[in-house]
Parts: C-alpha cells; structure tokens; sequence
C-alpha cells in the first residue's frame, strides 16, 4: 500500500498515469520509475567547487547587462556621482643594478576628505611576490589577496612557485572578466623568481604591460619628473632609495591627494626586504629641500 501511495502521489505531482504499466505495483517498477525521474538531476556542487566558484565571483547589478548599466548611470547626470570617484595616490617602481626598488605614499581619500594618511599601499602577496594599489582600494585588496590564494594553490598543487609573469598574467585574466563593470584599479606586480625581478603594470581593464619604470596615481607626472631626472639602471641600492622617497616625496608635497609617510622596499633575486616602514613626507621634504631658497621677483610696471 505505501508503494502504491507513493505512486498515486507521482501520478498527481507529474501528471502521469503510473497504474497503466503492466508491472504497476512491484518494487522492480518503482525503482525504475525512480531512477527514470531522477536521471536528469545533477548532482549538487561539492563545497569545494562552491567555494572556488565563488571566489571569482563579485556583486554585480541584477541586470540582463551589467556593463550598459554601469555605463548609462556613469553618463546619468544626476547620479553620475555614484560612480566617479575623487582617487589619489603615488606609487612607483624602478629597475636598478641590484634588482628593483618599490616607494609608495600611504594616504587614503573619499573625495576632497583625508580619510588615512597610514594606509599600506603594498600588498605582501607572499615571500617572493609584492603588489601595490592605486585606485579603489577595496578593488585592490580584494584581487591581490584573492592573487595570493592562487599562487598558494599553484606552489601546493604543483611543488614550485608561480613565476612572477603568470601571477601577473592571472591577475589580469581575473579583472579583465569585469572590465566596464566599475572596477577601479592600477597596479604594479614586482617581484623575483628564476628568470630575475620582474616588473609588471596591471589595470582593470585586463591589461597587462612589463617595463623597467612604472609610476601609478594621481602624483604619478610630479614622481616622473624626479625619476626622469636622475633613474639609470646602473644605480647602486643607496642611490635607488633616495630617488625612490625623493620621487615620493616630491609627489606628495604637489599632489594634495598623496602624503603620509613613505614605504620603501627592495625585490631582490632572494625575495623582498624592507627597506623603510614609516617615512614622513614633511620632514622628508624638508630635509631634501631645506638649503633651496626660494627668490621671489616682482616688478611693477607702471603701464599696466
């Protein structure tokens, strides 16, 4: 009788008409019955991939298109604000003799307001491998530690590390997936492996640049001008570290959305070190330039 329940329940739930089978009523015909139901059910993801899955996910709007989206609110006048973020920040990064030479400012702002000046731009991805945020910095946060994981999974996985151009070419894979969804990101992946420090630039729109100089953010021309003036790859480390503050340095003190104080390291072919944690800008600056006059001239012409 329970059999028959059971399939009296199915005939009402699919709408079929069991009792016409001619085996109707045997245990043989209802588990097959079963099994013929439940043949095109998947099987639930596994917790692993759920959580893999899910790490390479974010919020998006609950739209057919997110990207026409995200593009008519930054074009909508009256809430075009909701996306066009104030940023500022000065990070660069050199080639030199002995490797490459890593200088960041640490100030953090929401618009015209000073939110930190204590904020650590560079994400320390692993032993051999450094990040640096410019632009959102929830969005850079968010995908360097998400990078570390990834090359954590790789050295367990595979018993090496990943090379440096990899992390960097799978950072850039993993962002450029959302690019014109909002993302606000301009980095630099410095690091050292095998084939010597290497030096990648990487934004939110999935590209990927290697160089021997890169300076990102909103001092980024002033920190130029420095580096312009004085960067050659033959420096030795001393030479490298007081162009690197120096380039900060005078970034910060013309560029109102950069200050702080200044982070310093040195990638070398046996990881990373650090080379300076907390480096004010004011006396830095005043320090650099404290025996620079400066001569103001004014004269008066009677014709104007």
């Amino acid at each position: 009788w329970f059999i028959r329940l059971t399939i009296s329940a199915m005939d009402d739930y699919f709408n079929v008409d069991f009792t016409e089978e001619e085996d109707f009523g045997t245990v043989s015909y209802f588990d097959a019955q079963l099994a013929n139901l439940c043949k095109n059910v998947q099987a639930p993801p596994s917790l692993e991939e759920e959580l893999h899955q899910d790490m390479f996910q974010i919020m998006t709007p609950p739209t057919e298109k997110p990207e026409a989206f995200y593009k008519d609110l930054k074009n909508d006048e009256e809430n075009k604000k909701l996306t066009n973020f104030s940023k500022g920040t000065t990070t660069l990064a050199f080639k030199f003799k002995e490797g490459i030479l890593l200088a960041v400012d640490a100030r953090a702002s929401q618009g015209s307001f000073i939110s930190s000046n204590n904020v650590r731009k560079v994400i320390e991805i692993n032993d051999y491998l450094l990040g640096t945020m410019a632009g959102g910095a929830a969005d850079c946060s968010f995908w360097e530690r998400l990078l570390a994981m990834e090359c954590r999974v790789y050295q367990l996985k595979n018993g090496e590390k990943m090379r440096v151009r990899s992390a960097a070419k799978l950072l850039a894979s993993m962002v450029g997936q959302y690019r014109g969804y909002g993302l606000s990101m301009g980095t630099m992946i410095v690091g050292s492996d095998s084939q010597n420090p290497s030096l990648y630039y990487v934004d939110d729109q999935g590209m990927m640049l290697e160089g021997d100089l890169f300076s990102v953010g909103s001092g980024s021309p002033f920190a130029y001008g420095v580096l312009d003036s004085a960067w050659n790859k033959d420096m030795g480390l001393e030479d490298a570290i007081k162009l690197g503050i120096k380039a900060i340095v005078s970034a910060t003190y013309r560029d109102s959305a950069s200050g702080g104080v200044v982070r310093v390291y040195h990638i070398h072919k046996d990881g990373w070190t650090k080379i300076h944690d907390a480096l004010d800008v004011t006396e830095e600056y005043f320090k650099l330039y404290q025996n620079q006059k400066i001569k103001w001239s004014w004269k008066s012409n009677s014709n104007l």
